[in-house]
């Protein structure tokens, strides 16, 4: 209840009485809150800093994860490179070219491999992911030396293992490339002596109408394990030690056996 002040001065001794709609007043109070709080909204976007042209709405807010260590950084490679000079017989490792010297060998062993359509960086990402990628910028950009080229060959030969050997066998992977280099070097028919054994057999082995539909890579990868399409992990893991056991070179094995055995363990089970 009230009065209308616009009749007080009038000579009216008794001002009239106005009734005001309470309701209203509060619901033009709340829809003003609300105006005032988008508002506010809007100047809040405005003084946003400006989001990257392409990336996603999301991404000014969410936090951006850290990115994963590199696999090889360039102190390992000048460690590698400075551990291997100093082993006997490294002298002896060439240069080369297509058919001989360590460029030789490390396009003999990408022809043998499981992917002989892909490079060596790209093999060596597909058996752990980003290892090619990182071997590749650790290395650098430059001519071809023969640090970088026993490098790259060692990776070409033990896979994702390549570390390893290198930080804890350099003297044997010298005697390795070496001996890969001769072989190389020797007459065709020289190059490979004797019967192929069941962990050099490949699919061009077996008749070809009983082979089942999949990747041609890990179906080379588990005949070397002597297992069939569809084996389990734990199947894989067994072959895998029984093999390693067998062809050792420390059990009297072959070299180049031990290493087909684990790069194959190691597609199957990336």
């Amino acid at each position: 209840m009230g009065f209308d002040p616009r009749q007080w001065p009038s000579g009216n001794p008794q001002p009239r009485r106005v009734t005001t709609n309470i309701d209203a007043l509060l619901a033009e109070n709340e829809a003003l809150r609300r105006e005032v709080q988008q508002l506010r909204r809007r100047l809040a976007l405005l003084e946003r800093p400006p989001r990257p042209a392409g990336s996603p709405r999301w991404s000014a807010a969410a936090p951006a994860s850290p990115p994963p260590p590199p696999r090889v950084t360039p102190e390992q490679v000048q460690r590698w490179g400075e551990a291997l000079a100093a082993q006997s017989g490294w002298r002896e490792l060439r240069l080369g070219d297509a058919g001989s010297g360590l460029q030789g060998v490390i396009q003999e062993l990408d022809r043998r491999s499981f992917h002989p359509g892909l490079s060596l960086e790209q093999r060596l990402d597909r058996l752990a992911a980003g290892l090619g990628r990182d071997l590749q910028q650790a290395l650098g950009a430059g001519p071809p030396s023969r640090k970088r080229l026993a490098i790259l060959a060692a990776f070409a030969l033990y896979g994702p293992s390549a570390s390893e050997w290198l930080e804890d066998a350099p003297m044997r992977v010298v005697a390795e490339l070496r001996q890969r280099q001769q072989q190389l070097e020797q007459p065709g028919p020289q190059r490979r002596r004797g019967r192929r054994t069941s962990t050099h057999q490949r699919s061009t082995d077996r008749p070809s109408g009983d082979q089942p539909h999949g990747d041609p890579g890990r179906l080379d990868a588990l005949r070397v394990l002597g297992l069939e399409w569809g084996a389990s992990r734990q199947a894989i893991k067994t072959a895998h030690r029984r093999l390693v056991k067998q062809h050792h070179p420390d059990m009297g094995g072959q070299a180049e056996d031990f290493h087909r055995v684990n790069a194959a363990y190691q597609l199957l089970m990336a």
